[in-house]
């Protein structure tokens, strides 16, 4: 079956080629990267946005927003992305930061918008994000938002719990937001904005960032497995979930086997393929939402 993945990586961070290297020991190029997608029927795939400006410094204050895909042109035929948002920038440079903002989203490969809460010390309900959130709503873009433990140990996580999200999710209720990773490990957190907010669907990526083994391993194991089915056991509301690899964080076929073992086999299709095209209206332009799910 065709794939679209939700949430993945490809700019030229540090952090990640390392990870790609020693932990999850994928092919972190652009020819991997087209391989990936090929050998997973990967037909699209929704990349964060994000630079740093210099090796290791991510979260890096001094990043220009928007943070897009640090690659050359052209972009792979397959890959679009979501406009990263560093808010320190936006603080500093103002209207500049906002105009380059909404050049960035002219761009129909520019699916969406991403917000690194945790990793950026601001609540996403913060004032800064005024404008951000008037941009998503001109251009009709989903906000997606780090939810969960941050990969970098100088996060904070006050700012990336799902409950922080509360308030900027009910004052721009005319958006659609995406939490990561639903919000790991505070996966119960997201499934109560998700039963209370209907604007709000939730990613299924970077649940475990590690090798294929231990990928293979922890979905054999009961009680890891239930753990990230409650969310779902809750309401079973499998409309409101994405699936994303975080790939080059995990390699994209052992994860894509552990969420379809997630997965009741009936919403494979939704969590998939549909959900996506949903929320990520641009992608909908290439695939109709009312078409027969590809087998």
């Amino acid at each position: 079956m065709d794939i679209i993945d939700a949430h993945m990586h490809f700019s030229r961070i540090d952090s990640f080629a390392r990870a790609a290297s020693e932990i999850s020991h994928v092919d972190y190029s652009a020819a991997g990267f087209t391989r990936t997608c090929e050998e997973n029927r990967v037909v699209a795939a929704i990349g964060m946005g994000l630079t740093e400006t210099s090796p290791g410094s991510f979260p890096d204050i001094g990043a220009r927003s928007p943070m897009l895909l640090d690659l050359a042109d052209p972009w792979p035929d397959r890959l679009f992305g979501c406009a990263g948002i560093n808010p320190i920038d936006m603080r500093i440079r103002g209207k500049e930061a906002v105009d380059a903002l909404r050049l960035a989203l002219e761009n129909p490969r520019i699916v969406g918008i991403k917000l690194y809460a945790g990793y950026y010390p601001v609540f996403v309900s913060d004032e800064v994000y005024d404008p951000v959130y008037a941009l998503a709503s001109e251009f009709g873009l989903p906000v997606v938002i780090h939810g969960g433990v941050t990969y970098s140990d100088r996060g904070l996580l006050k700012y990336s719990h799902p409950l922080s999200f509360d308030e900027a999710i009910v004052a721009h209720r005319n958006l659609s937001f995406v939490i990561c990773h639903m919000g790991e490990p505070w996966v119960m957190d997201t499934a109560a904005l998700i039963a209370k907010c209907p604007n709000v669907v939730t990613d299924l990526s970077g649940l475990l960032v590690t090798d294929a083994g231990t990928i293979a391993r922890k979905s054999s194991e009961p009680e890891e497995m239930m753990r990230w089915r409650q969310p779902m056991i809750f309401e079973e509301r499998y409309d409101r979930f994405l699936y994303g690899s975080d790939w080059p964080l995990a390699p994209m076929d052992a994860y894509l086997s552990f969420i379809r073992k997630m997965i009741p086999e009936p919403y494979h299709g939704d969590v998939f393929f549909r959900n996506a095209l949903r929320v990520f209206p641009r992608l909908s332009g290439i695939w109709p939402i009312d078409a027969a799910f590809p087998a």
